[in-house]
Protein backbone atom coordinates (compact mmCIF):
# COMPACT_ATOMS: atom_id res chain seq x y z
CA UNK A 1 0.00 0.00 0.00
CA UNK A 2 1.14 3.54 -0.90
CA UNK A 3 -0.31 7.00 -0.24
CA UNK A 4 -0.91 8.77 -2.93
CA UNK A 5 -2.35 12.48 -1.55
CA UNK A 6 -2.76 13.59 2.10
CA UNK A 7 -5.60 15.17 3.03
CA UNK A 8 -6.91 18.07 5.18
CA UNK A 9 -10.01 19.96 5.89
CA UNK A 10 -10.77 23.48 7.01
CA UNK A 11 -14.33 24.28 8.54
CA UNK A 12 -17.15 24.43 6.04
CA UNK A 13 -20.57 26.04 6.84
CA UNK A 14 -23.61 23.66 5.45
CA UNK A 15 -26.91 23.61 6.06
CA UNK A 16 -29.24 20.64 7.19
CA UNK A 17 -33.14 20.24 8.71
CA UNK A 18 -33.27 23.96 8.27
CA UNK A 19 -30.16 24.63 10.46
CA UNK A 20 -26.76 25.98 9.94
CA UNK A 21 -23.79 23.86 10.72
CA UNK A 22 -20.32 23.19 10.43
CA UNK A 23 -18.33 20.08 9.09
CA UNK A 24 -14.62 19.17 8.14
CA UNK A 25 -15.41 16.49 5.64
CA UNK A 26 -14.83 18.71 2.83
CA UNK A 27 -10.71 17.83 2.72
CA UNK A 28 -8.29 18.03 -0.29
CA UNK A 29 -4.75 17.05 -0.96
CA UNK A 30 -1.94 18.94 -0.05
CA UNK A 31 1.72 19.50 -0.39
CA UNK A 32 3.10 19.19 3.37
CA UNK A 33 3.23 16.05 5.27
CA UNK A 34 0.82 15.41 8.10
CA UNK A 35 1.36 15.00 11.20
CA UNK A 36 -0.63 11.85 13.19
CA UNK A 37 -1.25 12.59 16.54
CA UNK A 38 -2.66 10.45 19.10
CA UNK A 39 -5.83 12.63 18.80
CA UNK A 40 -6.08 13.40 15.03
CA UNK A 41 -4.09 14.81 12.25
CA UNK A 42 -2.19 18.08 13.14
CA UNK A 43 -3.78 21.01 11.75
CA UNK A 44 -6.93 19.11 10.35
CA UNK A 45 -10.69 20.30 10.88
CA UNK A 46 -13.00 18.17 13.55
CA UNK A 47 -16.09 19.71 14.97
CA UNK A 48 -17.93 17.13 15.82
CA UNK A 49 -15.80 15.47 18.39
CA UNK A 50 -18.48 12.98 19.68
CA UNK A 51 -18.07 11.38 16.29
CA UNK A 52 -14.34 11.80 15.05
CA UNK A 53 -10.98 12.13 16.42
CA UNK A 54 -9.87 10.92 19.41
CA UNK A 55 -8.17 7.80 20.38
CA UNK A 56 -9.94 5.08 17.59
CA UNK A 57 -10.47 7.40 14.97
CA UNK A 58 -7.59 9.58 14.88
CA UNK A 59 -6.80 9.31 11.16
CA UNK A 60 -8.99 7.59 8.64
CA UNK A 61 -7.91 5.84 5.32
CA UNK A 62 -9.43 5.39 2.05
CA UNK A 63 -8.66 3.74 -1.01
CA UNK A 64 -7.85 5.11 -4.24
CA UNK A 65 -8.79 2.28 -5.95
CA UNK A 66 -12.49 2.91 -5.45
CA UNK A 67 -12.51 5.71 -6.76
CA UNK A 68 -13.77 4.97 -10.38
CA UNK A 69 -16.48 2.99 -9.19
CA UNK A 70 -17.84 6.25 -7.54
CA UNK A 71 -16.97 8.60 -10.30
CA UNK A 72 -19.09 6.39 -12.40
CA UNK A 73 -21.53 6.84 -10.31
CA UNK A 74 -21.25 10.52 -9.44
CA UNK A 75 -19.51 12.04 -13.05
CA UNK A 76 -20.81 15.93 -12.20
CA UNK A 77 -18.94 16.23 -9.17
CA UNK A 78 -15.64 17.64 -9.09
CA UNK A 79 -13.27 15.10 -8.26
CA UNK A 80 -10.00 14.93 -6.37
CA UNK A 81 -8.75 12.85 -3.86
CA UNK A 82 -10.01 13.44 -0.21
CA UNK A 83 -13.70 13.13 -1.51
CA UNK A 84 -14.56 10.78 1.08
CA UNK A 85 -13.10 12.85 3.64
CA UNK A 86 -10.03 10.72 4.54
CA UNK A 87 -6.86 11.88 5.45
CA UNK A 88 -5.09 9.60 3.81
CA UNK A 89 -5.70 8.39 -0.04
CA UNK A 90 -4.17 4.56 -0.27
CA UNK A 91 -3.24 2.94 -3.29
CA UNK A 92 -4.16 -0.85 -2.95
CA UNK A 93 -6.07 -0.56 0.78
CA UNK A 94 -8.01 -3.90 0.94
CA UNK A 95 -10.68 -3.73 3.38
CA UNK A 96 -11.61 -7.50 2.63
CA UNK A 97 -7.91 -9.11 3.98
CA UNK A 98 -6.67 -5.70 6.04
CA UNK A 99 -7.47 -7.42 10.11
CA UNK A 100 -8.68 -5.26 12.72
CA UNK A 101 -5.39 -4.93 15.03
CA UNK A 102 -3.27 -5.02 12.58
CA UNK A 103 -0.19 -2.82 13.52
CA UNK A 104 1.50 -1.22 10.43
CA UNK A 105 4.47 1.51 10.19
CA UNK A 106 3.47 4.94 7.93
CA UNK A 107 6.51 7.69 7.61
CA UNK A 108 7.64 7.85 11.03
CA UNK A 109 4.32 6.86 12.53
CA UNK A 110 2.93 3.48 13.56
CA UNK A 111 -0.71 3.09 13.88
CA UNK A 112 -3.22 0.11 14.74
CA UNK A 113 -6.38 -0.55 12.21
CA UNK A 114 -9.17 0.00 14.76
CA UNK A 115 -12.48 0.39 12.94
CA UNK A 116 -14.59 0.75 9.30
CA UNK A 117 -16.14 4.19 8.65
CA UNK A 118 -19.67 4.57 8.80
CA UNK A 119 -21.19 7.00 6.56
CA UNK A 120 -23.53 9.76 7.91
CA UNK A 121 -25.26 12.63 6.32
CA UNK A 122 -23.01 14.62 5.65
CA UNK A 123 -20.94 12.07 3.56
CA UNK A 124 -24.55 13.08 1.65
CA UNK A 125 -23.96 17.15 1.88
CA UNK A 126 -20.72 16.26 0.03
CA UNK A 127 -22.18 14.12 -2.36
CA UNK A 128 -25.10 16.15 -3.35
CA UNK A 129 -27.13 12.96 -2.46
CA UNK A 130 -28.30 11.38 0.98
CA UNK A 131 -28.90 8.22 -1.56
CA UNK A 132 -24.68 7.95 -1.39
CA UNK A 133 -25.03 6.40 2.40
CA UNK A 134 -27.33 3.53 1.22
CA UNK A 135 -24.64 3.11 -1.57
CA UNK A 136 -21.93 3.28 0.35
CA UNK A 137 -22.94 0.79 2.47
CA UNK A 138 -24.05 -1.93 -0.09
CA UNK A 139 -20.64 -1.58 -1.89
CA UNK A 140 -18.69 -2.70 1.45
CA UNK A 141 -15.53 -0.88 0.90
CA UNK A 142 -15.56 1.72 3.89
CA UNK A 143 -11.94 2.28 4.30
CA UNK A 144 -10.12 2.51 8.04
CA UNK A 145 -10.20 4.39 10.92
CA UNK A 146 -6.43 4.04 13.02
CA UNK A 147 -5.81 4.78 16.33
CA UNK A 148 -2.58 6.25 16.30
CA UNK A 149 0.55 4.11 18.87
CA UNK A 150 3.21 6.17 18.19
CA UNK A 151 3.00 9.63 16.60
CA UNK A 152 5.07 10.80 13.19
CA UNK A 153 4.75 12.48 10.20
CA UNK A 154 3.44 11.02 7.19
CA UNK A 155 4.03 12.28 3.24
CA UNK A 156 2.50 11.57 0.01
CA UNK A 157 4.80 8.13 -1.69
CA UNK A 158 5.17 7.05 1.87
CA UNK A 159 4.45 2.72 2.17
CA UNK A 160 1.91 1.27 4.36
CA UNK A 161 4.62 -1.75 5.67
CA UNK A 162 2.72 -4.22 7.94
CA UNK A 163 4.51 -4.44 11.14
CA UNK A 164 2.50 -6.90 12.79
CA UNK A 165 -0.53 -8.99 11.80
CA UNK A 166 -3.35 -9.72 14.11
CA UNK A 167 -4.25 -12.86 15.82
CA UNK A 168 -7.50 -12.20 15.25
CA UNK A 169 -8.49 -13.16 11.64
CA UNK A 170 -11.40 -10.17 11.79
CA UNK A 171 -11.32 -7.95 8.75
CA UNK A 172 -11.86 -4.11 8.24
CA UNK A 173 -14.77 -5.61 5.87
CA UNK A 174 -16.37 -8.34 8.40
CA UNK A 175 -16.24 -5.57 10.90
CA UNK A 176 -18.35 -3.39 8.77
CA UNK A 177 -20.87 -5.93 7.38
CA UNK A 178 -21.27 -7.08 11.06
CA UNK A 179 -22.65 -3.32 11.85
CA UNK A 180 -24.94 -3.39 8.98
CA UNK A 181 -26.32 -7.48 9.21
CA UNK A 182 -30.17 -7.25 10.40
CA UNK A 183 -28.82 -11.28 11.45
CA UNK A 184 -26.01 -11.01 13.20
CA UNK A 185 -23.60 -13.61 12.60
CA UNK A 186 -22.82 -15.27 15.68
CA UNK A 187 -19.84 -17.11 14.20
CA UNK A 188 -18.64 -13.62 12.99
CA UNK A 189 -19.67 -11.89 16.44
CA UNK A 190 -17.50 -14.19 18.42
CA UNK A 191 -14.80 -13.29 16.66
CA UNK A 192 -15.48 -9.59 16.70
CA UNK A 193 -15.88 -9.89 20.73
CA UNK A 194 -12.78 -11.33 21.40
CA UNK A 195 -10.15 -8.99 18.99
CA UNK A 196 -8.59 -6.88 21.35
CA UNK A 197 -8.26 -3.93 19.05
CA UNK A 198 -12.27 -3.49 18.43
CA UNK A 199 -13.26 -0.14 20.57
CA UNK A 200 -15.24 -1.46 23.56
CA UNK A 201 -18.13 1.00 22.74
CA UNK A 202 -18.24 -1.21 19.85
CA UNK A 203 -18.43 -4.30 21.98
CA UNK A 204 -20.65 -3.05 24.41
CA UNK A 205 -23.13 -1.83 21.49
CA UNK A 206 -23.40 -5.60 19.85
CA UNK A 207 -23.53 -7.44 23.34
CA UNK A 208 -27.23 -7.77 22.73
CA UNK A 209 -26.94 -9.69 19.60
CA UNK A 210 -25.36 -12.16 21.87
CA UNK A 211 -28.44 -12.61 23.86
Amino acid sequence: MRIISTNIGTATTIEWNGKKEQTGIFKRPVEKPLILTKGDVYDDTIIDRVHHGGTHKACYLFSSDTYPYWKRLYPQLAWNWGMFGENLTVEHLDETTIRIGNIYQIGTALVQVSQPREPCYKLGIRFGNQSVLKEFIAYGRPGTYVRVLEEGEVKKGDHINLIEESQNPLTVQQFYSLIFQKEKSKVLLGIFMQNTAVPQYKKDRMQKYLQ
